[in-house]
């Protein structure tokens, strides 16, 4: 009897390619999903101008159509008063109204069922751009898991597998994000400026003070494009923190926290300046405050946001507080939902990768406290 041996390292990365050739494939169908409804919202914007004019139209002849109509019935009732030319001229207009006036109206219903079509069309376009979104999103944690797992441990892997599939789908939905910023923001302004720029190399031989208005407006448009690239790239890795330092970095998010969102911050440190922090440990630190502030912006109706930073015997000491309306500890992570609870998660795993402790005090109705104490980095360690 003979015996079969499955190569399981061939089969998965047959199947990882098999995976990343179906991916490619809907991020082609996404990106012509896009293109039409780029064409169908112009085509809708036409119509919709088109059937505001024949609307205005039909309005205009409404109004001319019952005037005839009123001196036709004038004229009917002093036929010895006018000519026949008269009564002819004054059947014949309204006649002529009439007919005009149908046909107006028929183009007016024709357009608005063009446009009824064409909302319908943009909102299937929508619905398949977004499915594709998510099948890539889906995709993506599976190549992530075919590509990451160390079969020879599974054992220990099925024991956080609720925390891995937790922060592989977190990484997905960033990348997600930034490749939907750049995608609708940068992107689209830069194809965008080809266009525009095209335009004035063909205004400069026909009309120079135009050529030059353009410009200035292109110069614009470059302008705050730069500055929403600027942003994303703040939001994957703040320059700030090499350039100013934690400390800065931290009070320039708490900053925007208490501007967009109306939440009180409060920010104390001391001694931080003194002791040694790589950049992955202060990269952490950062992305442990801003973790936070997000989980209490999305969840906690929080008006008061109070980070304590304190670095005392080769020691970090953090305290972060809200007076939200906090969450049942022992119910975190039963939720169905895949998301429940991540931000947590997301904490609690970064502070253990730094060999520190996490202690989290919260009740409903009670706000939400974390004490975090980890390690101070010794000179010339690095994690990188």
């Amino acid at each position: 009897m003979s015996s079969i041996k499955f190569d399981i390292n061939g089969i998965i990365n047959k199947t990882v390619t098999a995976i990343e050739e179906g991916k490619n494939e809907i991020f082609e169908i996404s990106e012509k999903a896009r293109d039409e409804k780029k064409t169908i919202e112009s085509q809708y914007e036409s119509v919709r101008q088109e059937l505001k004019n024949v609307i205005a139209e039909v309005d205009r002849l409404e109004i001319k159509e019952k005037a005839s109509r009123k001196r036709l019935l004038e004229v009917s009732k002093n036929i010895k008063k006018y000519s026949e030319s008269d009564i002819k001229l004054a059947y014949d207009m309204a006649k002529d109204l009439q007919i005009e006036l149908s046909v107006k109206r028929m183009e007016e219903e024709t357009l608005f069922k063009k446009r009824k079509e064409l909302e319908i069309r943009i909102r299937n376009n929508k619905d398949v751009i977004e499915r594709a979104i998510n099948l890539t999103s889906k995709i993506g944690i599976a190549l992530d898991f075919l590509t990451n797992v160390n079969y020879e441990k599974l054992n220990d892997m099925e024991q956080k597998s609720n925390l891995a599939v937790k922060i592989i789908q977190a990484q997905e939905k960033e990348r997600q994000r930034v490749s939907r910023e750049i995608h609708d923001g940068p992107a689209q302004v830069m194809a965008n400026v080809v266009i525009k720029a095209d335009y004035c190399h063909k205004l400069l031989d026909v009309d120079r003070e135009k050529a030059k208005e353009e410009l200035g407006s292109l110069k614009s448009v470059v302008r705050n494009s730069l500055r929403d690239i600027r942003k994303i790239i703040y939001d994957l890795l703040p320059m700030s923190l090499n350039d100013l330092g934690l400390v800065p970095t931290i009070q320039r998010l708490l900053s925007d926290v208490e501007s967009n969102y109306g939440v009180k911050t409060t920010f104390y440190d001391d001694n931080l300046d003194s002791v040694y922090l790589s950049k992955i440990k202060q990269l952490t630190i950062f992305r442990i405050v801003q973790e936070t502030a997000n989980n209490m912006v999305k969840y906690s109706e929080a008006k008061n946001f109070v980070v304590n930073i304190v670095a005392n015997n080769g020691e970090i000491l953090m305290s972060i507080f809200d007076d939200g309306i906090g969450f049942d500890i022992d119910k975190l992570g039963d939720n169905k939902d895949i998301n429940s609870g991540f931000g947590i998660y997301s904490i609690i795993e970064r502070v253990e990768l730094l060999k520190g402790n996490i202690d989290i005090v919260s009740g409903e109705c009670k706000g939400t406290k974390i004490n975090i104490v980890m390690p101070v980095d010794e000179e010339g360690e690095n994690y990188e």
